[in-house]
């Protein structure tokens, strides 16, 4: 991800003037890369996500996960989660516990709601998530992708 590093400054600029143009826009150039670069990139032959970052845990996810895990939600918090600065439930460490050696998520039907988003390329109104999506091209190659894309399109 030196690439990504050596570009962030740049990148974060570009996305910042993302938002100055029409949202419905930006929506279809994204969704439009999204579609492209998932066809070519395969998260199984990366899962950097899974080893350096933490998704959000809401009640819903920790009940489900622990349900499919046959623990008590209780057990499941104590087990795998802290509350971290912003207030919510994270992962206590890294990588990810339910990820696998071969890269497959071990709890991947029951996976929180914010694994099963990430990286949030296909989602509307981009526009308003330009900060978390800088951020994840230092974490995502599929991401630095399609912005490094999107920078030669005319949206």
């Amino acid at each position: 991800m030196t690439t990504a590093r050596n570009r962030s400054a740049d990148n974060r600029k570009y996305l910042q003037s993302l938002r100055r143009l029409d949202p419905r826009k930006v929506d279809d150039a994204f969704h439009e890369q999204h579609e492209a670069v998932f066809r070519e990139i395969d998260c199984l032959n990366c899962a950097n996500c899974c080893k350096t970052t933490s998704p959000i845990f809401y009640q819903t996810d920790i009940e489900r996960l622990a349900k499919s895990l046959r623990m008590k939600p209780g057990e499941f918090i104590e087990r795998y989660l802290r509350i971290d600065e912003d207030k919510d439930y994270v992962l206590k460490s890294s990588p990810c516990p339910f990820l696998g050696p071969d890269n497959y998520c071990s709890v991947y039907e029951a996976r929180p709601r914010a694994c099963r988003e990430y990286p949030h390329t296909d989602r509307k109104k981009m526009v308003q998530i330009m900060d978390l999506t800088h951020k994840n091209t230092l974490v995502c190659p599929a991401v630095l992708e399609m912005v490094e894309r999107l920078k030669n399109t005319d949206i």
